[in-house]
């Protein structure tokens, strides 16, 4: 539609084209794991909230932000990025070791957040045969400085590419750990909670997810973690084959979804936005 706001992304970006795949969602319980080994930022989610009742609330609001800044107009994407800040402006967590307070919103908390998605967005996808060349995979972390600066964040400090990402996850290494917080985020997603009816589908399909999720992990993290995984080929076979079957679904169906992002999008900009892989070729 001549005139309609495409928004912060746009439908030339690799992330329309990314984002509307349905293996987002086993990326972002990697990302979960992963973000849960850096102690001061799991405390600062822990701490303020309660996380074992409400984390389908959390998942659901974290895939609702990432759904608008990417598929909304750039108002509705400023309008949730300003909504983000103010609440990380009000919160505060406490290290039980020293008795230190600080800011959930320090500069290198976010940085780690941000950086742990983006990887386990751009991991689980390319891993799970959605093709993406080397230099699209660098234009996708690169078009995330401006998720960056959403959160709070000073975009010429976040990477811009594969290299820098890589740099960035051997600099903080060192300040990883499984610390209690890890372990109970890690306790939740292989055990949510669950009306005793559905214990065997959690059994059968979620912990299949969570599973996978956990083995798309690089190898430290399964060290920190202290639970083994399958080996890097297994790890790899599996998800391409879920990446295979989540692919059937037809996306019109999977895009129904609440609260409907992309068809919502494609309403505004006309049919040529809808997101497809076969369109990074062009």
């Amino acid at each position: 539609m001549t005139g309609a706001d495409p928004g912060l992304f746009t439908p030339d970006s690799v992330t329309w084209q990314m984002h509307g795949d349905p293996m987002m969602w086993i990326a972002g319980i990697r990302a979960l794991y992963l973000q849960a080994l850096h102690p001061r930022a799991v405390r600062g989610v822990m701490q303020n909230s309660d996380f074992r009742r409400d984390a389908w609330g959390r998942l659901m609001r974290t895939a609702n932000f990432v759904g608008t800044t990417t598929y909304g107009t750039t108002e509705a994407a400023e309008r949730a990025g300003a909504r983000v800040r103010k609440i990380h402006r009000m919160l505060t967590a406490t290290d039980p070791d020293t008795g230190e307070r600080y800011g959930v919103d320090e500069p290198d908390l976010l940085r780690w957040v941000h950086c742990a998605e983006i990887d386990s967005y751009l991991h689980v996808l390319r891993g799970s045969g959605f093709r993406l060349t080397d230099a699209e995979a660098d234009r996708y972390i690169g078009e995330h400085r401006q998720s960056a600066r959403l959160v709070g964040l000073d975009p010429d400090t976040v990477p811009a590419d594969r290299a820098e990402l890589a740099a960035y996850f051997e600099k903080v290494r060192p300040d990883l750990a499984a610390g209690p917080e890890a372990r109970e985020v890690d306790d939740f997603l292989l055990h949510p909670p669950t009306h005793p009816l559905l214990v065997p589908v959690r059994e059968v399909l979620w912990r299949r997810v969570a599973q996978l999720a956990y083995a798309s992990l690089p190898p430290y993290a399964h060290e920190l973690y202290g639970r083994p995984a399958p080996a890097p080929a297994t790890a790899a076979r599996q998800l391409r084959l879920t990446g295979l079957l989540l692919r059937r679904v037809p996306a019109r169906l999977r895009w129904q979804l609440p609260p409907k992002h992309i068809l919502r999008a494609m309403e505004r900009l006309g049919p040529d936005a809808r997101p497809a892989p076969y369109k990074l070729g062009r």
